[in-house]
C-alpha cells in the first residue's frame, strides 16, 4: 500500500498528456515549490523519456512547468536536509540521477521541446538549457544563482554557458543575474520566441500538424526541421528593454569577465565604476548591482565556478558532467568549506540571517582549496561513490547551437 501511494504521488508530480499518439506532453507539477525537482520527479522523468524514445509512434516530446515556473531547480530543501542531518550519501544520489537525466535529454534521439513560459533557475534552467528546441515567452526568466548559495553551476553548466556569446557565461554564473525571455533569444538560451498568448494555439498546431505528418519517428533529422518549421510560424523577433540590459553591456562584460581570476574581474569592475565618478551620467546601476553581487557571493563559490566554466569551453558535455558530479560531491562533503550548507540554511530557514561565509574572502582562498573540488579522487573511504557513468547512447545529436 505504501509502495502504491509513493507511485500515484510520484506520478502526480509529472503529468503526462497523449495529445495523440504522436506528440507527448510532459508537465512538472510541483507548482507550490515552483517545480523543484525531487528524486521521484528526476525518475519518472528518465522513465517516461525513455518510454517515448523508445515508442515508435511517437515524434515529439513537450516538456513545460505547471504555474509560474518551468522549474525552480534542484529541490534545494531536500538536499538541504540530507546534508544538515549527515547524509551526504542521498543528497550525492539525487545530484547522480539528475545528471543522467540531463544527459539523456541533451541527447535524445527524437524532437524534444522545453517550454518556459516562467521561472528557470539553477537545475531547472540547465534541463531547459540543454533540450533540442528551447522556447522562451514574455513572461521568462533565467538565472542560474548557486554562488549566492554556496555552490556553483552544475548540470552542464560549465558547458552550455561557456558556449555563450563573449563572456556571458561567466558573467551569469559570477552574479546570479537573471535573463528575460528577448535577452535568452538574443544569446541564443532560446532557440525560438513565442507571445504567450500563442502557446496553446502552438501546441494544437504541433499536435495535430505532427500526428498528420508521414515522416517516421525513426528519421530524427527529418523531425527536426519539420517541428522547427512549425514552431518557426508562431515565433516573433523580440525587442531588447532599452535599458538595464546584459545585451547592451557586451562590451564591458567581455573586457571585465575575461579576466583570469575573480579578483582581476572585481578590479576591473570597480576599476570602470571608478572611472565614471566625476561624469554627469556617472552612476551605472548595472555596474553597481554587478559589483554588490559578486561581493555578496560565497568566494569559494565564485573561485569554482570561474574555474569550472573555463574548464568547460574545451570540454565536451559528458566530460563537463563527470567534472561537475566530482565539484558538486565534494561540494555536499563540506571538508574545505560548508557555505553550500550554509547558503541553503539561509535560503530555507533564515532568509534574513546574512551569510557567514568561510573563507570570507577571496584573498584567503588558495588554489590548493580550490584544486581540492576538481580532484579526480572522491574519496578515501570504501563507501564513496563511484565515477559518474552516463548511460551509453549511440547516437549522440548534436543540441541547438547556442
Amino acid at each position: 500500500m505504501a509502495s502504491s501511494n509513493l507511485d500515484h504521488h510520484r506520478d502526480s508530480e509529472v503529468l503526462v498528456q497523449e495529445n495523440n499518439s504522436s506528440v507527448r506532453t510532459l508537465t512538472l507539477n510541483r507548482p507550490r515549490h515552483l517545480n523543484a525537482l525531487s528524486l521521484e520527479m528526476i525518475s519518472r522523468l528518465s522513465e517516461l523519456f525513455l518510454a517515448c524514445e523508445y515508442d515508435a509512434n511517437v515524434k515529439l516530446v513537450i516538456l513545460k512547468g505547471n504555474g509560474k515556473a518551468f522549474s525552480a531547480g534542484g529541490d534545494i530543501a531536500a538536499i538541504a536536509y540530507h546534508l544538515y542531518n549527515g547524509d551526504w550519501r542521498l543528497a550525492v544520489k539525487i545530484s547522480e540521477e539528475a545528471y543522467k537525466l540531463l544527459y539523456f535529454i541533451a541527447t535524445y534521439n527524437k524532437p524534444q521541446l522545453s517550454i518556459l513560459n516562467g521561472i528557470a533557475m539553477g537545475r531547472g534552467a540547465a534541463i531547459y538549457a540543454l533540450s533540442r528546441f528551447r522556447l522562451a515567452t514574455e513572461n521568462s526568466m533565467f538565472s542560474m544563482p548557486e554562488t549566492a548559495l554556496g555552490g556553483f553551476p552544475d548540470m552542464g553548466g560549465s558547458y552550455f554557458l561557456s558556449r555563450l556569446p563573449g563572456f556571458l557565461g561567466e558573467y551569469l554564473a559570477l552574479t546570479s543575474a537573471k535573463l528575460d525571455g528577448p535577452e535568452m533569444f538574443a544569446c541564443g538560451l532560446a532557440t525560438h520566441f513565442v507571445p504567450a498568448t500563442k502557446l496553446a494555439l502552438l501546441e494544437e498546431a504541433l499536435a495535430s500538424t505532427v500526428a498528420a505528418s508521414t515522416i517516421d519517428s525513426s528519421s530524427s533529422r527529418d523531425l527536426v526541421f519539420y517541428v522547427s518549421a512549425i514552431i518557426n510560424e508562431y515565433s516573433i523577433q523580440p525587442v531588447l528593454k532599452e535599458r538595464g540590459s546584459a545585451r547592451h553591456k557586451m562590451d564591458l562584460i567581455d573586457k571585465c569577465f575575461s579576466k583570469g581570476t575573480v579578483e582581476e574581474i572585481l578590479s576591473a569592475l570597480e576599476k570602470e565604476a571608478a572611472d565614471l565618478d566625476g561624469h554627469i551620467n556617472g552612476d551605472d546601476p548595472w555596474l553597481s548591482s554587478t559589483i554588490q553581487s559578486i561581493k555578496k557571493a560565497s568566494p569559494i563559490s565564485l573561485k569554482i565556478s570561474l574555474r569550472s566554466i573555463r574548464e568547460g569551453r574545451s570540454q565536451r558535455l559528458g566530460e563537463c558532467l563527470v567534472r561537475e558530479y566530482r565539484t558538486a560531491y565534494h561540494v555536499a562533503r563540506g571538508k574545505v568549506s560548508k557555505d553550500f550548507i550554509e547558503g541553503c540554511t539561509a535560503l530555507l530557514w533564515d532568509k534574513d540571517k546574512i551569510q557567514k561565509w568561510e573563507p570570507s574572502k577571496l584573498e584567503l582562498i588558495t588554489d590548493q582549496m580550490v584544486d581540492h573540488y576538481f580532484s579526480n579522487k572522491l574519496g578515501d573511504d570504501e563507501d564513496e561513490p563511484e565515477e559518474l557513468q552516463l548511460p551509453a547512447r549511440s547516437d549522440l545529436p548534436t543540441i541547438s547551437k547556442l
